[in-house]
């Protein structure tokens, strides 16, 4: 009995307590929580809306694209004459140089201003070259876009301790490229296909580049004319083509021209580094792909993927499309069937059916996948179509039948296969072998 008094009494005083605190908060009850916690975010978050993307042509050549939709900016100005295959003979390793000189002194600016500028903002500076071509960007809050924006166009002063920290980087990127087996074979597939001294398929990773052949390249080939900026996170189009217009204004204009080296031609080959003592083998065999048409290489791709037995990939390459396998040394002479099996598999409704929808949602969801890789989709399109949007893109996935497909695959087969192997090639057969499987 003592216990049950004790938890009435408990009870009781409880009951107490909630009746004084309700008295006491009842005032509140006319208030909102807004009122009361005006701190305190929204709990209906804002209605998403599709993303616009709008285009203008400036005087300059300069094309600019821009969409609305992003919560983050990317700012991407691609150059499409400043990779490696722009490089005259006197240029060599220019353009890897180029890469590195981005973001150093330039229009009255110092390399420690502009680093602490981009710092001071929250921005992330990157810059990137390959064979076809080169860009700079900058990855930020919407409201700081227009304020950095001029940042890409600084005209660089070429100062002897930028050129050596440029240098010094270039050299560091070409011993982690030859220390990389991956990086290593697609310099020989590129060298297999076009020919190791013409410009698409020379290596891109040349070191010890000349002073003057890195102003030379810079000047030449980082102009306006052609150039693309795409930028998203962008609310207001005509503003922001006014500001490019302003802080573009003193900009190299570029179209300058000189002697390249070799022109290239997809021609085929062989490509070999031969390293007995890696123990491993890796084999790439590449075709020549659809030219300007991004979408259909993809599908080919996955076609080939889905063909494929365990351990090989399809890839895609700027003018190629082939496989990848690699092997212990001991199990590498069953690559070369393993590859062309799925070269030569039968097309059917089932396979086309499936690679198309994936290469369909891995464009998509790169156009959703962040700022940066949505403004590299907008350049690839201006570049091949003259125009952007979200709904162009997948138009032109759906617009790919089975009798595209099947077409290009059988327009790289007849293509002379190049071939590149790395590490112990002793049990791969030789170009001539490997051509007869296809």
């Amino acid at each position: 009995m003592a216990v049950l008094s004790s938890l009435s009494r408990v009870a009781a005083a409880s009951r107490s307590a909630v009746a004084k605190s309700t008295s006491k908060r009842s005032f509140s009850a006319i208030y909102s929580v807004a009122d009361e916690f005006p701190d305190v975010p929204a709990t209906t978050p804002s209605t998403l809306n599709a993303s616009t993307a709008s285009s203008t042509v400036l005087p300059s050549g300069l094309t600019v694209v821009t969409e609305d939709a992003s919560s983050t900016s990317t700012l991407t100005l691609t150059f499409p004459t400043a990779g490696s295959s722009s490089e005259s003979n006197f240029e060599a390793g220019a353009a890897l140089a180029n890469k590195c000189i981005a973001f150093k002194s330039g229009s009255g600016l110092s390399t420690a201003l502009i680093l602490r500028t981009l710092e001071n903002d929250g921005a992330t500076p990157f810059s990137e070259v390959g064979r076809d071509m080169a860009s700079v960007g900058i990855t930020c809050a919407p409201d700081k876009a227009t304020r950095l924006l001029p940042l890409l166009a600084t005209e660089c002063t070429f100062e002897k301790w930028d050129l050596k920290d440029a240098k010094d980087a270039a050299n560091l990127l070409v011993e982690e490229a030859q220390a990389n087996a991956q990086l290593t074979l697609t310099e020989q597939i590129y060298a297999a296909a076009y020919g190791r001294e013409s410009s698409m398929g020379k290596t891109v990773y040349t070191p010890s580049a000349s002073n003057p052949g890195i102003i030379s390249f810079r000047e030449r080939n980082y102009g306006m004319k052609g150039a693309v900026l795409s930028a998203t996170g962008i609310s207001d189009h005509a503003a922001f083509v006014q500001a490019v217009s302003d802080g573009f204004s003193e900009a190299n204009p570029g179209g300058g021209s000189t002697e390249l080296s070799t022109t290239s031609g997809y021609t085929g080959g062989e490509s070999c580094l031969s390293a007995p003592s890696a123990g491993y083998t890796h084999l790439a065999v590449a075709f020549q792909g659809p030219d300007g048409n991004s979408a259909l290489s993809n599908v080919v791709k996955h076609v080939m993927s889905l063909s494929a037995a365990e351990g090989v990939s399809a890839f895609t390459a700027p003018g190629l499309v082939g496989l990848y396998a690699s092997s212990p040394a001991a199990a590498s002479s069953g690559l070369v069937d393993a590859i062309a099996s799925a070269v030569t598999a039968t097309l059917s409704d089932e396979v086309f059916a499936r690679a198309k929808g994936l290469a369909k949602a891995e464009a998509v969801f790169n156009l959703d996948g962040g700022s940066k890789l949505l403004a590299e989709a907008m350049t690839t399109s201006i570049l091949e179509t003259g125009s952007f949007s979200g709904a162009a893109v997948s138009d032109s996935y759906d617009a790919i039948t089975k009798e595209d497909v099947a077409a290009a695959i059988t327009a790289a087969v007849k293509s002379n296969p190049s071939v590149a192997a790395i590490g112990d090639i002793s049990a791969i057969p030789s170009h001539a072998s490997i051509a007869s499987k296809f």
